[in-house]
């Protein structure tokens, strides 16, 4: 089981083959876990993925007084546990390695900032610290491309003199340092460092035709490239800021009560606990809390992804990024801002993403074999076709170069986490907290869920559901204002969902008495009544064969029967049960439909049971179980079915939910236990979110390889036409990162996935 308080990510990107991946998301990322008092943070901008980290750690290992080294890569920062003289040897050697490190004073800066994700996002990879250009990226390369539409212009028409060759040359190499000069300067580091990236191929690529005489097309190629780079990359930023806009939902101040009554306006991160803070219409809530005064609707659809507003009264709990809809609440607050409901899911969902899914592993150990085969083959091209195909020497660099620029696996590698973190997002908006791409991609071979029945399929609370009149002698109304009256003098449970359940004014009640383990006695009118189960009932020598009938048949159906009383006659029956809840029947049709059994398990009695499972669809329900036997019912089920789910509350259910293939907590809106214990977490308690979250896997697994074929095949015929064609390099350029974009918008399809996933995919 995945704990979301992992203290070090693992990397979205695992090759060395391509590290011009961004990180799909940036969130509120809290700082990491630290070794001791004496670790440092910094920030590393240019840290993308697990060989930039695997660089940093080998350039670190010569330093001596390293303690430990603690790699955040979704905040990309470091902290360096280290002797005081070993800080600043570390810190030069990371930078000796084409890293610019720079110091986090708080955890607030620890968020990118917003020039990172502005105008300068294309230069997201930069290992070093590029001077900022008083020009936009993008009015940086239109001007490239206009020089090398210029230069291409000069070598069609004009004539063939050095003058004007000279002039040709001039314009693409403006071009090319317009357009490229991060792309060098990135591309020289990374051949100093023995990487094949992206920039290294561009940069021997643009060269090499530079070089050859084909400097109109290296001016073009690279032009195109950059525009194309920027493009996905703000594609990108789609993926990424689905989740980072959880960010936004809570307000940043708050107005805080004071102690002679007034409204003080402070920061939400500095409200301390037990503080009041008032909501008025309209506003979000700050952070979590308990309402003490306001009755309100409040719209929880950011956090639970419950699409109708909750009436809210004094003493239920807020969350932080909910919507006060009609009233002023006073609000007390529960969790700081760093521990609310909606911060342990950003944590969460960030925790996610480095946890890859088993396809994007296989694709990170493909794309680390492939980059360099196909390198390979360039050099064979470039060397061996002239001996073997009687090329020219220009003509065979001209198509090694070729296979260079569509050599990098960018469109492969980026189209798993671009793919998973829409998905992760999609479910988010739902109120479905996946903790990790592994989850999130094998609930689709799901073959069997157990479903734990209390809170689960049913409300979690005793409900009246019938009330029955058993002798002539009184009225139903009479009954019920009696009943009324005595079950409002008690705490137990059931007295309570009585007198929820009916309609009356009560009368005073003389002489009341709690009858241990039976029920409650008191004087109405000057009459002796009896409020109690059938014990009670019995020992008063008021039962009958009738009332006995009565009584089998309603708990045949798991009901808790109250009996109404005097002295003399049984008056009425009240029934209470917990009851199903109105998704629980859709959602098993829906478990059904999608191939997947549902199997109960309860520790309630078997009759109880059976009854609840029938009303809900299900046929296989198993009752009296303790934990240790529902850990083996999970057991036994992944021997008769494969693989098989649990769905419990996270906290009885432990045991089970670990055992299971995939564990779903239900409610886990501000539970700890419920988001710690499970592999997914329903923020509110539909049951209908499980198939929702089924559905989500198999259309996440379909795009997932869609994008797999798509980026393979584009490389496979290109590859075909540089060889044995007429593809040239700025067609190379369209078909690399033509397909990068491809992939990038199939996989955001699935930020809409909300209206599909009430759609069944095969």
């Amino acid at each position: 089981m995945s704990s979301a308080n992992t203290p070090e990510h693992k990397p979205i990107c695992a090759t060395t083959a391509c590290c011009d991946v961004p990180p799909p998301v940036e969130l509120a990322n809290p700082l990491p876990a630290v070794a001791s008092n004496e670790s440092t943070l910094w920030r590393i901008s240019t840290m993308d993925c697990a060989s930039e980290e695997g660089e940093i750690r080998r350039a670190l290992e010569p330093v001596a007084g390293i303690r430990s080294l603690n790699f955040q890569l979704g905040a990309r920062t470091l902290a360096i546990d280290a002797d005081e003289s070993a800080l600043q040897p570390a810190l030069e050697a990371i930078r000796r390695a084409g890293f610019s490190p720079q110091p986090v004073t708080s955890k607030h800066e620890t968020l990118p900032s917003a020039e990172e994700h502005g105008d300068h996002d294309h230069a997201r990879h930069d290992h070093g610290s590029e001077p900022k250009s008083g020009w936009s990226d993008v009015t940086r390369y239109v001007a490239a491309l206009a020089f090398a539409i210029a230069a291409e212009a000069l070598s069609f028409f004009a004539p063939d003199a050095m003058p004007w060759k000279i002039a040709g040359m001039a314009l693409a190499a403006i071009a090319i340092g317009l357009a490229g000069l991060s792309t060098y300067s990135k591309g020289f580091g990374a051949l100093r460092h023995g990487r094949l990236n992206i920039n290294a191929l561009m940069t021997v690529a643009v060269t090499g035709a530079f070089l050859i005489g084909q400097w109109p097309e290296a001016a073009m190629v690279m032009a195109l490239y950059a525009i194309a780079e920027l493009i996905e990359a703000r594609s990108v930023d789609r993926a990424r800021n689905a989740i980072k806009s959880l960010m936004a939902l809570a307000p940043e101040q708050s107005d805080v009560k004071q102690a002679d009554g007034s409204y003080a306006r402070m920061l939400s991160s500095a409200v301390p606990l037990a503080a009041v803070v008032r909501v008025k219409p309209g506003e979000r809530i700050p952070l979590d809390g308990v309402i003490v005064i306001g009755n309100s609707a409040i719209n929880q659809a950011p956090v639970t992804g419950e699409s109708i507003p909750v009436d809210k009264q004094p003493g239920d709990a807020v969350f932080a990024g909910t919507i006060n809809e009609t009233a002023t609440l006073e609000i007390k607050i529960t969790a700081v801002a760093s521990n609310s409901t909606l911060a342990r899911i950003i944590h969460a969902v960030e925790q996610a993403q480095g946890t890859r899914a088993p396809t994007q592993r296989f694709v990170d150990r493909f794309a680390a074999i492939y980059t360099p085969a196909v390198f390979a083959l360039a050099l064979a091209v470039a060397l061996l076709t002239p001996w073997l195909l009687g090329w020219t020497w220009t003509l065979a660099a001209y198509k090694a170069l070729v296979l260079l620029v569509i050599a990098c696996p960018c469109a492969l590698v980026i189209s798993t986490p671009v793919t998973v973190v829409s998905a992760l997002a999609a479910a988010a908006r739902r109120g479905i907290l996946i903790k990790g791409g592994t989850y999130l991609e094998e609930a689709r071979n799901l073959k069997a869920i157990a479903l734990d029945k209390t809170g689960t399929i049913t409300e979690g609370k005793p409900k009246l559901v019938a009330f029955e009149m058993l002798a002539e002698s009184h009225s139903r109304e009479t009954a019920s204002t009696l009943a009324h009256s005595l079950a409002a003098q008690s705490d137990h449970p059931v007295s309570k969902a009585v007198v929820a359940g009916l309609e009356a004014t009560p009368q005073t009640v003389e002489a009341f008495t709690a009858v241990a383990g039976r029920g409650v006695s008191g004087i109405i009118d000057g009459t002796q009544h009896w409020f109690g189960n059938h014990r009670l009932i019995e020992e008063r020598g008021l039962c009958s064969p009738a009332i006995e009938a009565k009584l089998q048949e309603h708990e045949n159906q798991g009901r808790t029967v109250t009996l109404l009383a005097t002295d003399k006659a049984v008056i009425a029956l009240f029934a209470v049960a917990d009851t199903i809840k109105p998704s629980s029947r859709q959602a098993v049709a829906e478990l059904l439909a999608l191939g997947i059994t549902p199997v109960m398990l309860t520790g309630d009695n078997a009759a109880t049971a059976t009854t609840v499972a029938g009303l809900a669809g299900i046929k296989d329900a198993r009752g009296n179980l303790l934990p240790e036997d529902k850990l083996k019912a999970i057991s036994d089920m992944q021997k008769q079915y494969g693989a098989t789910a649990m769905t419990g509350d996270g906290i009885n259910d432990a045991p089970a939910l670990a055992q299971a293939d995939i564990g779903f907590a239900m409610g886990g809106a501000g539970t700890d236990t419920a988001m710690e214990a499970a592999d997914i977490a329903v923020m509110n308690d539909d049951l209908r979110r499980i198939p929702e979250t089924i559905r989500l896997s198999k259309r996440t697994h379909n795009i997932l390889w869609q994008n797999i074929t798509l980026a393979l095949g584009i490389k496979v015929v290109f590859m075909g036409l540089a060889l044995f064609g007429t593809a040239t390099m700025w067609m190379a350029v369209f078909a690399d990162m033509g397909a990068s974009l491809l992939v990038v918008f199939n996989g955001l399809r699935l930020l809409r996935t909300p209206e599909l996933l009430q759609k069944s995919v095969n």
